[in-house]
């Protein structure tokens, strides 16, 4: 298994504002963001020491969504290789990737690309998504989304490999004698399933390096945590998944506007001990969203966090 950070730390990362911009968590200032926006906002965590940034994956939004979903939704691949080329450590999350809507081959060039390219930086965090019409104008079962993403996953492995001759024969797809070059610079491309459903949880422990949450509060982390862990021993895979959740929205130090009452404010001290309970319920890294009002309050928000919270988490 690909273990991406250190066992027994709670490490950090964050979902990228202005390239996905449904109402749920979309700040108003976005709407009109640019890629130095974006790329400004990325090269902010990249020096503050978050373990990741992350991207989204729609390919078109229905109009009967598209008043709380919205119809931006950045390309993945595209906007990953775009943040590469402008930060050096950070790792770079699909956070979720709809495999089932390409061909694994298709997938596997695009990433193993993007890994190359960005020096072994790629986490492949997939989902099998939920918006019917972006499957049926691409011609795939929606119905079928879950047994077609499990297939998906399993060709991704072997087209992902070390082979430049990658073979894979499943009831869905079949190659051979096709070859793929870049490979990967990573030997394993970590695979990490998000979504809460049972049938997700269930992807996460038997096909996948790390589970990402679909939001999951923390009282019901613990049950979900160790059916992963049950699931998985009784797969028989001794390697322990690597656990996430999306925290409560956040702001360090008192923001003296309304930042929504849900939102978790103050000192790094409060904060930071707020979080480590992630840790203690056996989380390994936590995915924080800041609230802002522009783009100069979000990047200070990111520094203000990798130079005070941070250093905090594993006290």
């Amino acid at each position: 298994m690909a273990r991406v950070f250190p066992e027994g730390r709670l490490v950090y990362g964050m979902q990228l504002p202005v390239q996905s911009q449904s109402t749920i968590y979309a700040e108003p200032w976005e709407a009109s963001a640019t890629a130095a926006d974006l790329a400004e906002v990325a090269r902010a965590a990249d020096r503050a020491g978050f373990g990741y940034v992350a991207t989204c994956d729609h390919v078109a939004i229905p109009r009967r969504l598209a008043g709380p979903m919205s119809t931006v939704w950045y390309d993945p691949v595209a906007t990953l290789s775009f943040l590469a080329g402008v930060t050096e450590n950070v790792r770079l999350l699909s956070h979720v990737a709809i495999l089932g809507l390409r061909h694994p081959l298709i997938s596997a060039k695009q990433y193993a690309t993007l890994d190359h390219l960005s020096g072994g930086r790629l986490i492949l965090g997939v989902g099998a998504g939920h918006v019917q019409e972006e499957f049926e104008v691409l011609g795939v079962d929606f119905a079928r989304r879950g047994a077609v993403l499990d297939e998906t996953l399993d060709a991704l492995r072997a087209a992902l490999g070390p082979e430049e001759y990658p073979e894979f024969e499943g009831e869905l797809f079949f190659f051979k004698d096709l070859g793929q070059l870049p490979r990967p610079a990573q030997e394993r491309i970590p695979v990490w399933v998000g979504g809460s459903s049972p049938a997700a949880v269930r992807r996460a422990a038997v096909r996948g390096d790390g589970w990402l949450p679909q939001g999951d509060p923390r009282d019901k982390l613990p049950a979900q945590i160790a059916r992963i862990r049950e699931l998985r021993a009784g797969a028989g895979i001794a390697a322990p998944c690597e656990i996430g959740a999306i925290t409560e929205a956040l702001y360090v130090g008192e923001p003296g506007w309304d930042t929504g009452r849900r939102a978790l404010t103050g000192k790094a001290e409060a904060l930071a001990e707020s979080l480590r309970e992630y840790k203690a319920l056996g989380v390994d890294q936590i995915q924080v969203r800041f609230r802002c009002r522009d783009r100069a309050e979000l990047t200070d928000q990111i520094t203000a966090f990798g130079a005070e919270v941070g250093p905090l988490l594993n006290d």
